[in-house]
């Protein structure tokens, strides 16, 4: 793949896999898998702890991909993270010095006599081979090197893949020719071109998608719960509805986890698009169901203050149309936070949704069932509006913990997301 393809298959494929769709994803993985292993190997000298790091690579670039908003920037970024991964390993490996591991190797072949431990025993010494293979190089020179042969013998190709110019490359390749007899050289190509990643490398990594969900649909989830839960609060709905909006986001996130799995095995983007509607549909029905118990709850102390049929019609209808408009909110939420992948709309949208919200609590309900909650204080001599129920349910506590937790929960949404940076 020539790097122009490799350019045009990032621009078009990584804001889908940005958007959750772990096909395009995979596309991405098979086009720079040699790249990613080729780095690893190069600092590691160990071609299947390579292939674990690179592995361990494009799962982490998966997980935080919503944080990368420019095509451009996503080699090098997978390029650091790649590097990252290999300087701890190799951290690690100088815990444990080289002599214990050939001890322990030696002795755990000493105690199987299966056929097998010969084969692992060739497969040692073979490693012991690449890693001497590797060493022989200068170090400026081991990854590309290794790209050379395995894309080819393209400089310019591996220029692009490594973010070198094509002189700087040709410079390399010339110092590790002049560096390296003839013959090595030869041994070492064959090795690069041997040793690189197969099909079923992507195929490996590919299958692990489902298993490692990308924030942005967790996110998603988490914030229908959480809007719903806080929304519910602006029309009156308090600590019941928390618990609800909750639980249903947490819901969502867990359909996400046991949906996902599916698609990724399935491979179609149909049950994918699926999968990640249901989790948004399981976000609003979460903030629906804490917000209808709320209303539930705050209706039934309504109904205690008033008279006749024609009163409870009114707060029937008030606090339907309450829970309606908080539940349009709800939807109006995820979609902006589905079609935008910054932070801008959604405050955007948060600060009307807000205002609206606040509005109906300060302004509209309480004149509404003022004349009800007057008249039963003439009655008693005791104000309902001080009550525990009222103050946590409609009162101004219950407006300021719902700002709050709005404003809290959306933020840590957006920050996990990666919208602000």
């Amino acid at each position: 793949m020539n790097a122009q393809v490799l350019d045009s298959l990032i621009g078009h494929d990584l804001p889908l896999a940005a958007s959750g769709d772990s096909a395009a994803y995979s596309r991405i993985v098979g086009a720079c898998q040699n790249s990613v292993t080729a780095i690893a190997l190069a600092m590691v000298r160990d071609v299947q702890a390579s292939e674990d790091i690179a592995q361990e690579a494009f799962l982490s670039a998966w997980q935080n991909i919503r944080k990368l908003h420019n095509p451009s920037s996503f080699l090098p970024w997978l390029r650091q993270i790649t590097r990252n991964l290999a300087r701890d390993h190799l951290r690690a490996r100088v815990r444990q010095p080289r002599a214990v591991e050939d001890a322990e190797l030696a002795i755990e072949l000493a105690a199987d006599p299966a056929p097998g431990a010969i084969e692992t025993l060739l497969e040692a010494e073979r490693a012991r081979v690449a890693a001497e293979l590797i060493s022989a190089l200068p170090d400026e020179s081991r990854e590309v090197l290794l790209l050379y042969y395995r894309e080819g013998q393209s400089s310019q190709q591996v220029a692009a893949l490594l973010g070198l110019s094509d002189a700087a490359v040709r410079k390399r390749l010339s110092r590790a020719r002049g560096a390296v007899r003839e013959e090595l050289m030869e041994r070492f190509a064959a090795f690069a071109r041997a040793s690189a990643p197969s099909v079923g490398f992507t195929t490996l990594v590919a299958s692990s998608l489902g298993l490692i969900a990308p924030p942005s649909i967790a996110a998603a989830a988490l914030a229908g719960g959480a809007a719903g839960s806080s929304l519910a609060g602006k029309f009156g709905l308090g600590a019941s509805s928390a618990s609800g909006g909750v639980a249903g986001g947490g819901a969502a996130a867990l359909l996400d986890r046991l949906l996902a799995p599916f698609a990724a095995a399935g491979g179609g983007e149909a049950l994918e698009h699926g999968a990640r509607w249901s989790v948004q549909l399981g976000g609003v029905i979460g903030g629906t169901i804490g917000g209808a118990l709320g209303a539930l709850a705050m209706t039934q102390i309504l109904l205690r203050y008033a008279r006749g049929a024609q009163e409870r019609r009114r707060i029937y209808r008030m606090m339907i149309a309450m829970s309606v408009s908080a539940a349009l909110v709800c939807l109006g939420l995820l979609a902006a936070l589905a079609l935008s992948r910054g932070w801008l709309a959604p405050a955007a949208f948060l600060l009307l949704s807000m205002a609206l919200m606040n509005w109906q609590m300060l302004r509209w309900l309480p004149r509404e069932i003022g004349p009800l909650l007057d008249r039963a204080q003439r009655e008693s001599g005791r104000d309902p509006r001080a009550g525990f129920g009222y103050r946590w349910l409609l009162g101004r506590p219950a407006i300021v913990w719902s700002n709050v937790a709005l404003l809290a929960s959306i933020a840590l949404v957006l920050y996990k997301d990666g919208r602000f940076g």
